[in-house]
């Protein structure tokens, strides 16, 4: 590891934060210290970080605003990667938009709205980036990312560059082809059509309102815990089942949105885990349901 510091550090790829607390970077505000993380200068720089780890095999981990993601209360061994700056871009094309990794993603829906393109009034209160909801293939209000997928840049763990088309993404609910072979998603273009600059804006307005008014979203919390079993969703089977208000140390669920974990003020990584594990059991025992959790759990246990 020191040989790769110093290395990096020679090569001035970014900026480099030892030990850096994680609940300072995830929506849930919880989180272990990240051996090192860094924040990359641009694109070539990312790449270029990733080719030296992949060098020293130093495992890595990528972490965009902190959305979707319980990261364990001892933190995340080796590095993690920040995409910011450098990659929180975006560029119009006629129909086509291009983004950044770390460009966010609700910003891109009002941008795009602004341009009079169609096709993204869904991510209006989507959290995350653009890299995020790639390899999410993040989605509302019966569209998702895979509707208006173009094409993604990608670096892959070996630090090869490649493109990735859509159909080559095996997108499919909140999945694509980057949860089995790892990469991170330096640019994504997304073909939009046309539209409405009044009747685009509305429709974003509308989905903002309904989540503000739906889910928890000024207090910390990830987004949905739980995919939706087929045929119907898991926050009707959670309260169905009694579970709103349950709690275990910091962590409840959510008295407005019953798939949404809130983090009360004091909740570990923990506390949250068995809270889930209370809610899959409940479920599986009462109506034969297993509970696929959509957030990403990632560090060291």
């Amino acid at each position: 590891m020191k040989t790769f510091i110093a290395e990096l550090e020679k090569a001035g790829l970014g900026q480099l934060l030892f030990d850096e607390p994680l609940a300072k970077h995830t929506t849930w505000k919880i989180g272990g210290p990240a051996d090192l993380m860094l924040i990359p200068a641009g694109k070539d720089e990312l790449v270029s970080a990733i080719r030296l780890l992949h060098k020293h095999g130093i495992p890595w981990t990528s972490l965009g605003r902190g959305s979707n993601m319980l990261v364990s209360d001892k933190g995340i061994r080796g590095v993690v990667i920040k995409p910011r700056d450098g990659l929180d871009y975006v560029r119009f094309d006629g129909n086509l938009v291009h983004a950044g990794a770390g460009y966010s993603f609700i910003k891109l829906a009002v941008m795009a709205s602004k341009e009079g393109l169609s096709g993204l009034e869904f991510a209006g209160g989507i959290p995350g980036t653009v890299g995020g909801a790639v390899y999410m293939n993040a989605g509302a209000h019966g569209s998702d990312v895979s509707r208006i997928f173009r094409s993604a840049e990608v670096v892959t763990e070996t630090g090869e560059v490649i493109r990735y088309e859509r159909e080559e993404m095996q997108f499919a609910y909140r999945h694509s082809i980057l949860h089995e072979k790892k990469g991170l998603v330096l640019e994504a273009a997304f073909e939009l059509a046309p539209g409405d600059r009044l009747a685009i804006s509305a429709a974003l307005a509308e989905h903002k309102e309904r989540r503000l008014r739906t889910q928890p979203l000024q207090l910390p919390c990830c987004g949905s815990v739980f995919r939706n079993p087929t045929g119907d969703h898991a926050a009707r089977l959670i309260e169905a089942a009694g579970l709103k208000g349950a709690r275990f140390g910091g962590a409840e669920v959510s008295e407005l949105h019953s798939n949404f974990i809130i983090n009360t003020g004091q909740a570990t990584a923990e506390d949250v885990l068995t809270l889930m594990s209370h809610i899959q059991v409940t479920i599986q025992d009462r109506y034969g349901v297993s509970l696929i959790p959509e957030v990403l759990v990632v560090g060291e246990r």
